[in-house]
């Protein structure tokens, strides 16, 4: 042991000529209790390139946690997180620099560039020519941050799991390859030949991929160092554990060293399915050039295999063996591909990416070709009878891609990891690129895509690749033309869509005519089909708007394209033709029982029982849902909703139908029209009819779907028909109405900064109205909320009955004349009904004397954190009514903050009628929000995806 190091060192310092590949030598102490790491390193990089080099960059990325204001704070903010922002100091981590020389001790300046905290540029002394290396020497001290943020750090029980800890090189490849810590694991280093010296109490135990060369402790000290070294590294993963659970497992191939664990599995089992896994590791990605593979539950749960395999032990629907062999293959697959292929991590994700699911797809497909997506569920009565349990365990894989590219944010293949959303960067990305290969392996039959990826691996072991690198290789073992993978699969947004558009018979042959719905240039396979058994398989290619295939008429029955579901296409449900029938034929219709997913085979009506409390004026609603909507959203959705009031004794309901518009690489991404109705009470023995087309125009930043403005213009028109039963208890101010309804939205939903600016045009027969509506919140650097609305509103015109406020701004309780806010009780003046609180118009949350304006208001809302969720707010402003002076309002009070825009309540203090809290009956004052609406409430869950 004492040799190897000698020899190490020797390597290092005095002969770095000799070798290519960049040094590292790393000497860290470790202090539990202050959560820091004292360490000493050199840097030996070596210049590969043509270029004379005056300065080197470097990773320092335990700084991206030293202020809010980070790439990597940032990146919390946009996901909708305030766990960082939140954080005490000392929570946070940030890097200490001592010093920084030259092998000669002399000092070099250093600074960190613009808007990159976490790199440090530093200026050389001397010119590092080609061929060259440079020795840089540091001295620096960390203070680890909290794992709570990203998985990394310090933990409650005072472990370390320590990645991107020290500091390392950048990569120049003709230009400074260097980016901040967005926690997304994609560190770009060149290979590197490390040494590294731990020192740490002797209780605790390190656990690395590193290979262990020493071990010394010290019992006076009662700290312990270890030293290791390894070879070709870009990832070095530390543990630092007082109990740690790892297992070493020893196969032929290489030691596998995992904490990933699955309850009520035997050990015994567990090791022969590593064994298992190490064995087809080494078979399709080549013999791994280190001794040990290290593999977390940190790797897993950053990564994780999402669906059903995430619901509790008692609910999962998959053997344990199985539950633990992919968790354990997936996480194994994405380090073994980063270990041997050198890509830019944040650039050029895809191949690692699409390879790790492309063999995990494999992988399911020999040893579990009978799983299914449902898993056990699909043989519970019930259940089976939904099309989601016929499908197989792959076709999740589909399912998740198709989720955000129905939903028109699919982001292309090559864009760079930090621009995509969440959604995309996690799971759908991914997705996309590992069954875009299994579709490349399909049509490229000349040649089996698994080998051509072992033998592309074997070639650039341990060497820096690139996109370029891998296209180049794959066309050369194929005589097909493939080149519309990577030009339009990875580089752009184009949808696969395909249909068959036509199917004409003759004496002797059948002419099928296939449409290419979109402008791109990928292929599509036709199958010939007799009583349901494929008897016949070609690739059209090249169908630019229609291409007709001329086949020998025999005993086919039906066409369908992709008939095995192996091609991502965009819609599927107009791939089928019959040689003779009607479209009956082609597509039954199919009745289930709630929602499924889309089965292309048939036109789907779905059934849902409701039973509901639709308000307090019909009680117990029960009815039945008719709709078409699936898992996965489609163009065009109907609902049809009748249902029948216990406790008004009368048949309500509601129905509609829409059709939307996704438009691609523009700014105006959305475009939806249709036409709701309803039929409803809004009072005791009091309907209205509601009957309303609309049409709205959705914009976004085409450029980078990560900027969360939104913009929209919306026109509709409503109309409402009201009828009072004999048992009302309410009267009719206003005849039936209509209003035409022009809005303008701009919204900035961020969760630290929140900007919301909007307009409401409104004419009818009587009137016409103007309001602006402006809201801001931000969360200050010192945990600070600060909250501020401003409401301006006017009419144009009004000729309504001046006794009358139905159509008046309102400053506290809209009357909802267009039936748009979700009230629990909508004709309530009094009990627990009568005191929810939506924030529209004037906002107020005190009943004043003065609570409409038929000529103008103007209302300011503002509102600021004491303690936690306890808020101080205040309202105040000016309203005005024809023939009265503008009178002057305002009222104050707590406000209970528990999840914004969805459950606050107000206390009123002191307002136009004094102190509030000292009045009689001051419990019915106390106003509520609460929203009820689960699409509302689904929000706070999507907004952090996409």
């Amino acid at each position: 042991m004492i040799k190897h190091t000698f020899i190490v060192v020797i390597c290092l310092f005095i002969y770095p000529k000799l070798f290519s590949q960049n040094k590292m030598e790393i000497d860290a102490i470790v202090h539990v209790d202050s959560k820091t790491i004292d360490i000493t390193q050199s840097i030996i990089y070596y210049n590969k390139t043509k270029d004379t080099l005056s300065e080197i960059y470097l990773n320092d990325w335990n700084n991206s946690y030293s202020t809010k204001s980070t790439p990597l704070a940032k990146r919390f903010e946009e996901e909708f997180s305030t766990k960082f922002h939140l954080a005490k100091n000392d929570l946070r981590g940030y890097t200490a620099i001592t010093s920084i020389v030259n092998k000669e001790n002399i000092d070099l300046g250093f600074s960190r560039p613009e808007e990159h905290p976490d790199i440090l540029k530093i200026e050389l002394k001397n010119p590092l020519l080609p061929g060259e290396a440079y020795n840089i020497k540091l001295s620096y001290k960390l203070l680890i941050p909290d794992a709570t943020f990203t998985d990394y750090g310090y933990t409650k029980n005072k472990d370390f799991n320590l990645k991107y800890w020290y500091i390392t090189p950048t990569v120049y490849d003709g230009k400074w390859q260097y980016y901040s810590n967005k926690n997304l694991d994609d560190l770009f280093v060149p290979d590197s030949e490390i040494f590294l010296r731990i020192k740490y109490p002797i209780n605790y135990k390190v656990t690395s991929e590193l290979d262990v060369i020493a071990m010394s402790p010290d019992n006076l000290s009662k700290t312990e160092t270890t030293t290791f070294y390894g070879k070709n590294r870009v990832c070095t993963f530390l543990s630092i554990n007082k109990f740690p659970r790892y297992s070493y497992i020893q196969t032929d191939d290489f030691i596998l060293i995992s904490n990933i664990n699955e309850k009520g599995l035997p050990a015994e089992e567990k090791a022969l399915l590593t064994d298992r896994i190490t064995r087809y590791l080494s078979s399709i990605l080549g013999d791994y050039p280190h001794k040990r593979l290290l593999v977390t539950n940190i790797d897993y749960n950053k990564n994780p295999l999402y669906g059903l395999n995430q619901l509790p032990d008692f609910l999962r629907p998959f053997p344990d063996n199985f539950q633990y062999e992919l968790k354990l293959l997936k996480t194994s697959l994405k380090k073994y591909i980063d270990n041997i292929l050198f890509l830019n991590p944040r650039k050029e994700h895809w191949i690692s990416e699409g390879l790790q699911i492309y063999f995990l797809m494999k992988y399911v497909e020999e040893y579990y070709p009978n799983m299914k997506l449902f898993g056990s569920l699909s043989n519970i009565w019930g259940l089976r009878a939904f099309h989601g349990a016929d499908l197989d365990f792959n076709f999740q894989y589909f399912l998740y891609s198709m989720e955000v590219a129905r939903k028109n944010r699919d982001q292309a293949l090559s864009i760079s990891k930090d621009s995509l959303i969440k959604f995309n960067a996690n799971i759908a990305g991914k997705y996309k690129a590992g069954i875009g290969l299994n579709y490349l392996d399909d049509f490229t039959d000349d040649t089996a895509l698994s080998e051509v990826i072992l033998e592309f691996l074997q070639k650039y072991k341990l060497k820096d690749v690139s996109t370029a690198d891998f296209e180049n290789f794959v066309k050369s073992k194929t005589t097909k033309d493939i080149d519309w993978f990577f030009e339009d699969y990875v580089k752009t947004r184009k949808k696969i869509d395909f249909k068959i558009k036509s199917v004409e018979t003759t004496e002797d042959s059948i002419r099928v005519t296939i449409k290419n719905k979109r402008k791109n240039t990928m292929p599509i396979s036709l199958f010939n089909l007799s009583n349901d058994s494929v008897i016949g398989k070609m690739w059209v290619e090249d169908i630019k708007g229609t291409k007709t295939v001329t086949l020998p008429k025999d005993s086919t029955d039906k066409f369908v394209l992709d008939y095995y579901n192996i091609i991502p296409e965009f819609n599927q449900r107009d791939n089928y033709r019959t040689v003779k029938g009607s479209f009956l034929n082609n597509k039954p219709f199919q009745f289930r029982i709630f929602k499924d997913i889309e089965d292309p085979d048939y036109n789907q009506v779905f059934l849902m029982p409701l039973v509901e409390f639709n308000n307090i004026y019909d009680g117990l609603t029960l009815g039945t849902k008719v709709y078409n909507k699936t898992i996965l959203r489609k163009r065009l959705n109907y609902r049809f909703s009748p249902q029948y009031a216990t406790k008004s004794r009368a048949l309500t309901g509601s129905a509609s139908v829409f059709y939307t518009h996704n438009l691609e690489n523009q700014n105006l991404f959305d475009i939806t029209y249709g036409i709701s109705a309803g039929y409803q009470s809004f009072a005791q023995d009091a309907f209205f009819t509601r009957l309303r087309p609309s049409i709205s125009f959705t914009f976004r930043d085409d450029k980078d779907f990560r900027k969360d403005r939104i913009d929209q213009i919306s026109a509709r028109y409503v109309s409402i028909s009201r009828e009072l039963g004999e048992d009302a208890i309410v009267e009719i101010d206003e005849p039936d109405y209509g209003v035409f309804n022009l809005r303008y939205v701009r919204s900035k939903p961020g969760i630290i900064n929140f900007s919301r600016f909007a307009t409401d045009f409104q004419v009818a027969d009587k009137f016409s109205k103007l309001s602006l509506n402006y809201e801001f919140r931000t969360l200050t650097k010192t945990n600070r909320n600060f909250n501020l609305r401003l409401f301006a509103g006017v009419f144009l015109e009004n000729n309504n009955d001046p006794n009358s406020d139905y159509f008046s701004f309102a400053l506290d309780r809209p009357t909802d004349y267009l039936f748009d806010l979700n009230y629990l009780g909508r004709s309530e003046d009094a009990g627990l009904f009568s005191q929810q609180i939506i924030i529209a118009e004037g906002g107020f949350k005190s009943q004043l004397e003065t609570p409409f304006a038929n000529q103008w208001i103007a209302t300011a809302n503002f509102s600021t954190s004491i303690w936690r969720y306890i808020q101080a707010y205040g309202d105040i402003g000016f309203v005005k009514n024809k023939f009265a002076s503008a009178t002057l309002v305002y009222d104050s009070g707590i406000r209970l903050n528990l999840v914004e825009d969805y459950f606050e309540i107000y206390f009123p203090i002191y307002s136009n009628l004094g102190w509030e809290i000292s009045q009689p009956n001051y419990d019915q004052r106390i106003r509520f929000m609460f929203t009820v609406d689960p699409q509302v409430l689904l929000g706070l869950f999507r907004r952090k995806w996409y």
